[in-house]
């Protein structure tokens, strides 16, 4: 290397593992290359030779860079950490003012400019920035295997003999085999990228017992997330447990990709380095691969601040978005979300007690309220419509084949808008849908039992067999009841009889209301009024000397 490329070069130094999307590692070799950082470059074996020509002649020559020796990588293999070696082996002996190190792949990206870094790394010459976990403090491993990893043997290929590698494990675990860990070492994990001062890599490279150590974790598992993380905590004087490069995982263990929609996320995630890069996010390579990142004051890398996006986008996979239900993404039973994707009341008793509730309702808190959407005949929508938000038609037979998918998609379709309507014996109503709104946190369910009698004590309806009827009635709701005031349930719950809501029924009918509706103001004079209920008493004594006990009105006195 001559002179003048020794005085060029930065104290940064940048090995890169590439296997593909070769066209984007030369992109980003170039950037680093321009920067003045030397970087040593190790292609997988298994890529070919015509791809390797056209890999070195995209990048051409350049005193900067060098191409080490190749081994064939597979995933969770010794020859991923010898590659690695080799290439940081050659860094340290052709470019001597190279006081760090950064490990990165062909899928990372730059997030910052390179001065920013080089600077910020000066100020910390002695610091190594390794992820390095304890074995019995690193939550994120996958795969049944943490304290084994470092105590049986591993000498199959888990991607390529996946039945082999799990019979071989069951055999040591039966027989009791276990391997020593070499002392003084304690097994540490963490992430396989990290960026490291030349006092510490060699230390590492050059360690006395190196060969002992690389035979030990050549039958360990996934030894590239454990080698250096283990070696680095008796050689450096000074680590910082985390990783540089900006990498998040899914519940699976398996890198995130950032796409063309993730450049302000990653933009404001402050790091200066981040993996794993689709190979076709142009907005992505176009922006940070040029000097559009320059800023106007130097700050330290900040992943955590982005954390909490992938923390949301990780429980919406593995849960499901609240109230949303389609083919793609069906919501867990047992979800601790919601049900539904917003708030609902249901006014159980309301609309036989007073007059025009709904109107009433709607009136005072300027919302759309509906009549009864299980109604027998049909779903009494608000204003009589017969299609309501999201296509929903009013059909019964439509609304019965699925009563609770009826449910959560008119609310999932007027989200933003709280929906009430009435529900009472008489409607629609099953087991299944009643304990879907119970357990619904979503659900407020207000029951004022015993009203589905006042209609026919009104003569609203007729029916031939009174007593069957109001005996199925009265069965019906003893068992909605039942399942409200169940251990599960989740739902908002008021429960009262008649007789205990006619004792103040403004009071506990303003603050139904209000739980639903906390800015709504309204007099006692706004109140509605409950229809008269004349005769009532008598009514009740007449069915019970019929045979008929209500049971649920059983304390009612006038």
């Amino acid at each position: 290397m001559s002179t003048d490329a020794r005085t060029q070069t930065a104290p940064l130094g940048v090995v890169m593992l590439c296997h593909t999307a070769l066209h984007r590692a030369a992109q980003v070799a170039r950037f680093w290359l321009d920067a003045n950082c030397p970087v040593v470059i190790h292609v997988d074996r298994a890529v070919g030779a015509d791809q390797m020509e056209a890999f070195r002649k995209d990048l051409g020559t350049h005193p900067l860079l060098r191409f080490s020796t190749r081994f064939r990588c597979e995933w969770g293999t010794w020859p991923i950490v010898a590659a690695t070696q080799a290439a940081a082996e050659q860094m340290l002996a052709e470019f001597e003012q190279v006081e760090h190190v950064l490990l990165t792949s062909g899928a990372c990206i730059p997030l910052r400019p390179v001065s920013e870094m080089t600077d910020w790394l000066a100020q910390r010459r002695d610091v190594d920035f390794i992820e390095s976990v304890s074995i019995g403090h690193a939550p994120w491993i996958k795969g049944g295997l943490s304290e084994e990893r470092f105590t049986l043997h591993f000498p199959l290929s888990w991607k390529r003999q996946k039945r082999a590698f799990d019979l071989l494990v069951d055999l040591q675990r039966r027989f009791g085999i276990r391997r020593e860990v070499p002392r003084p070492l304690q097994p540490h994990m963490g992430s396989q990228w990290w960026c490291l001062s030349r006092k510490t890599l060699q230390g590492i490279l050059a360690h006395p017992k190196r060969a002992r150590y690389d035979r030990y974790f050549k039958r360990t598992w996934i030894p590239d997330e454990s080698y250096f993380q283990t070696m680095v905590r008796i050689v450096s004087d000074r680590i910082e447990s985390r990783s540089l490069t900006l990498v998040k995982f899914d519940r699976n263990g398996r890198p995130n990709l950032f796409y063309d929609d993730h450049l302000q996320l990653l933009r404001r995630s402050d790091c200066f380095v981040a993996r794993k890069i689709w190979p076709d996010a142009h907005r992505l390579y176009d922006f940070f691969l040029s000097d559009h990142t320059t800023r106007e004051a130097p700050i330290d890398p900040q992943p955590a601040k982005i954390d909490r996006y992938f923390e949301l986008a990780a429980k919406q996979r593995t849960e499901g978005r609240a109230g949303l239900y389609m083919q793609s993404r069906f919501p867990l039973e047992n979800s601790v979300n919601s049900k539904t994707a917003a708030p609902y009341s249901v006014f159980c008793g309301f609309q036989q007690l007073f007059g025009n509730f709904d109107f009433w309702l709607g009136n005072i808190t300027n919302c759309r309220v509906h009549g009864h959407l299980f109604a027998p005949e049909k779903a009494e929508f608000h204003g009589g419509a017969t299609v309501y938000h999201g296509a929903i038609s009013n059909s019964a037979a439509l609304r019965d084949y699925n009563p609770r998918m009826f449910l959560a998609n008119l609310i999932w379709a007027t989200r933003g808008e709280r929906q009430c309507f009435s529900y009472n014996s008489r409607d629609n109503m099953n087991s299944e849908l009643n304990w879907f709104m119970a357990t619904d946190r979503n659900a407020q369910i207000s029951v004022i039992s015993g009203c589905f009698i006042l209609p026919l004590f009104r003569g609203e309806y007729k029916v031939d067999d009174v007593l069957g009827h109001i005996g199925w009635l009265q069965r019906r709701e003893q068992e909605f009841i039942s399942i409200l005031q169940s251990k599960w349930t989740s739902a908002d719950i008021r429960v009262w009889t008649l007789a205990e809501f006619l004792q103040s029924p403004q009071e506990l009918l303003s603050q139904t209301v209000r739980a639903a509706f906390p800015d709504v103001r309204f007099s006692d004079a706004d109140m509605p009024q409950s229809r008269p209920l004349d005769g009532f008493e008598e009514y009740l004594a007449q069915l019970r000397n019929l045979g008929l006990p209500p049971v649920l009105l059983q304390d009612y006195k006038r």
